[in-house]
């Protein structure tokens, strides 16, 4: 365990680091966050020794670190600073066993199996075991930056202090050396107290992450704590919006610059759909920002082409994302800008309308088939494989919208989904109950994200008024489009 109280310090008469107090435990890895000049990396050398403290003490496992000879504390820490000067030539494999000398009686008089392991091993967790007899001064930045922590690895201390240790490496390094440094806290109990300007980096590989500003801590916490949207535009004066990461319970960062590009104002009017034997498609001028349940570029996003592709009703291919992804681009859509559903409707009949309200206009688009509708209060009951969707439904706003209200938007369209199969009384074929929807339903909220500011969608606000009553309006036609065309009574 490494402990610090009340620390401050830095050069000469200036302190730069003021009152900081913490402590990491045994195989914890703490994050080190800042602007520049904020007092990271020198609360690292006052930690380290490398600058004298003027208040404040570091304990190591309960001893005051100043009473530990420079040998003994180099068994305890080991220390990667941000820059390294070369004063001999070596090999990448001396400058690696050079980690061992707090291990060694003599220079390097009793290497022993240990020392080789330890070596060995660390060249290897760096991927630089290619490298090891060539000179380190041949090696690019990134290539001796993974040496040198090779080094630090080598050393086998129980506490680590790292000054920016992906400095000059590519993504695939930087995960490499992140994972292996996780890995060592993990299995061996290493303490890690790393410097980061990478904040997603940080908030990825670190239990907790200390934010300085100004030489003293702004924040102390796990990342969720740290990584706030307040806290970190206060401390580095930029905007940032906060998202979770796709994979793990972290926040990540990006970045909302000042200078935008210059987008004209533009509406989405229904001129902009066409509606042809094979699919409904929508192109715009500008991408919108998109919600949706879609085969093709499903959940969120920002997009310029819409598709709604009709299927036979016995459409069956192993890899559905695979040849509908064929098929957008046999058509001409650029794969990366489009978002594309199926559907066993027809699509001319499609209902495609443009909806006014108080804040401006909006667009539904519906294709509604109901062969396979379903009460899904009633679907543990039923033993059935999903067919292809039949009510697809998209709305468009023309708008500036949330995240929240994206979401609201979905339930409100989902809500009058279901009421509009209610007032045409379709049913479940296998329980004769009220259905839903039908089995694989998809629906999409986009917005221009130009004009009002519509903060919520929900069925009492004037965005989501206007979309339950659209999405309404257009599945109900729909619905007697399909009855139509199958020669319902109606």
């Amino acid at each position: 365990m490494l402990k610090v109280e009340n620390i401050s310090g830095g050069y000469g008469k200036e302190s730069i680091v003021k009152a900081v107090t913490f402590t990491v435990n045994k195989g914890e890895v703490l994050g080190i966050l800042g602007p520049n000049g904020s007092g990271k990396s020198t609360l690292l050398k006052i930690i380290s020794g490398i600058l004298p403290k003027e208040t404040g003490s570091v304990t190591i496992d309960g001893q005051d670190a100043s009473t530990y000879s420079q040998k003994e504390f180099a068994k305890k820490v080991a220390v990667l600073p941000q820059l390294h000067a070369h004063a001999f030539s070596h090999t990448v494999r001396e400058t690696v066993e050079l980690g061992r000398y707090p291990h060694q009686s003599g220079l390097f008089s009793s290497w022993s199996d240990e020392d080789e392991r330890a070596v060995t091993g660390a060249i290897n967790s760096m991927s630089i075991t290619r490298y090891a007899e060539n000179s380190i001064e041949l090696l690019s930045g990134g290539e001796q930056q993974r040496v040198f922590v090779a080094q630090a690895l080598a050393q086998e201390a129980p506490i680590l202090l790292l000054d920016e240790p992906t400095n000059h490496l590519d993504i695939a390094h930087q995960q490499q050396l992140l994972d292996t440094i996780r890995q060592q806290a993990i299995d061996k109990g290493l303490t890690v107290i790393s410097v980061f300007h990478d904040i997603n980096l940080a908030s990825l590989y670190c239990d907790r992450l200390l934010l300085m500003d100004k030489g003293q801590i702004a924040r102390i916490g796990v990342p969720q704590d740290v990584v706030m949207e307040e806290a970190i535009q206060s401390v580095y004066g930029a905007r940032i919006k906060t998202q979770p990461h796709p994979e793990l319970p972290k926040p990540q960062i990006t970045l909302l610059p000042d200078t935008k590009e210059e987008i004209k104002p533009f509406a989405v009017v229904k001129e902009d759909f066409s509606i042809a034997s094979d699919f409904v498609a929508l192109r715009t001028k500008y991408p919108l920002k998109t919600i949706s349940s879609a085969v093709h570029n499903a959940g969120t996003g920002w997009y310029r082409s819409f598709v709604n592709r009709h299927v036979d009703a016995d459409y069956n291919i192993d890899d559905v994302k695979a040849e509908n992804t064929a098929y957008l681009e046999q058509q001409g859509f650029h794969l990366t800008d489009t978002v594309g559903m199926m559907t066993a409707v027809m699509t001319e009949h499609a209902e495609v309308e443009e909806y006014t309200g108080s804040f401006g206009t909006i667009l539904i688009a519906v294709t509604a088939g109901v062969g396979n509708a379903v009460d899904v209060s009633q679907a543990l009951t039923r033993d059935q494989k999903p067919r292809v969707g039949t009510i697809n439904t998209w709305v468009i706003v023309n708008g500036q919208l949330p995240d929240e209200a994206f979401i609201q938007a979905m339930i409100t369209a989902t809500e009058a989904k279901t009421k509009a199969l209610q007032t045409e009384s379709i049913t479940d074929s296998l329980t004769g109950t009220i259905a839903t929807g039908t089995s694989t339903d998809s629906l999409l909220v986009a917005s221009t994200q130009q004009g009002e500011f519509l903060p919520y969608a929900g069925p009492i606000t004037p965005l989501g008024k206007l979309i339950g009553h659209g999405v309404y309006d257009c599945t109900v036609r729909a619905i007697r489009a399909y009855k139509k065309a199958k020669g319902w009574t109606t």
